[in-house]
């Protein structure tokens, strides 16, 4: 009997690790899935360019590479992994769309605006932003948290978002999206996860504040709230035991893949969704949360 495309993403996550961060997704086992094999694109964002951080791996990376598929041109910002990124690159090129790779650090305002510029340079103009970089540190007591972690968790999550919008403005015309990535964890809090639950919180007003703010310009704003996706996060953050039984507490018993989260992004970014401004999806497994 043949298995269903469900069956074959539930995929067996052995113990690993990975000693820095951000992880580097050539070194997972399994590799995440960043595009299905069945997916259909339909010229969703023909002509478009979009700008993605945190583009290199995990959520980031199937964003661009479906963009690409639906035809748009993509610069990926991202930190320091480049042998990722030019995964991402290979994969856009391949579909005859340009990609522009941007390293550096997002949550320094200088940077964030130098990405935008060179975007706008190399391509002309901006129709999507998706603000998807993110840092995260696993500890069990509040105390545990450095002054150096939440200082390095807010910038990287929250500070990073209004350094990119704040760039990108004067650049985005009317019909242009901005999308954020915030968490589940927003909704539900996670006891070792203090730190980015709160900016992911903080995440979810700014969407819906920016949303009222840019709604009469034309500009419509959305967010996604992904649950436990199999990204460079996993392993380069959790212990090993963890990490093994990632995803089997929600609903669908796994974890998600990359591109189940992408998908919503595509949707957000095209026309399909053209009544919708200041929302969060929930691409988490079955989670039922508030919101």
């Amino acid at each position: 009997m043949a298995q269903t495309e469900e069956q074959e993403m539930d995929l067996k996550i052995p113990p690993q690790q990975q000693d820095q961060q951000p992880g580097i997704e050539a070194e997972m086992t399994p590799a995440p899935i960043y595009l299905s094999e069945s997916y259909k694109a339909a010229g969703k964002l023909a002509g478009k360019v979009a700008l993605v951080t945190g583009g290199d791996s995990g959520i980031g990376r199937a964003v661009a590479v479906l963009f690409a598929h639906e035809g748009a041109d993509v610069a990926i910002a991202y930190l320091s992994e480049d042998e990722d990124a030019k995964v991402v690159k290979a994969e856009v090129e391949k579909v005859g769309r340009k990609c522009l790779l941007l390293p550096g650090d997002v949550g320094v305002k200088a940077h964030a605006k130098e990405v935008v510029e060179k975007t706008v340079a190399e391509f002309g103009k901006l129709d999507i932003l998706v603000n998807n970089a993110a840092e995260q540190h696993t500890q069990d007591d509040i105390l545990d948290i450095s002054e150096e972690q939440l200082s390095s968790t807010f910038r990287t999550n929250i500070f990073a978002y209004f350094f990119m919008v704040q760039a990108a403005l004067p650049h985005l015309k009317e019909g242009a999206k901005i999308i954020n990535t915030t968490s589940v964890t927003a909704y539900e809090g996670s006891p070792q996860l203090l730190d980015y639950s709160s900016t992911k919180g903080a995440i979810l007003a700014f969407t819906r504040s920016l949303s009222q703010a840019l709604i009469e310009k034309g500009i419509r704003v959305n967010g996604v709230a992904p649950g436990p996706i199999w990204t460079p996060f996993i392993p380069s953050t959790m212990p090993k035991d963890k990490v093994a039984k990632f995803g089997e507490d929600t609903p669908m018993k796994r974890a998600g893949q990359p591109f189940e989260v992408g998908t919503c992004y595509v949707f957000l970014a095209s026309d399909d969704s053209s009544y919708i401004a200041g929302q969060t999806l929930h691409p988490n497994g079955g989670e039922v949360v508030n919101g």
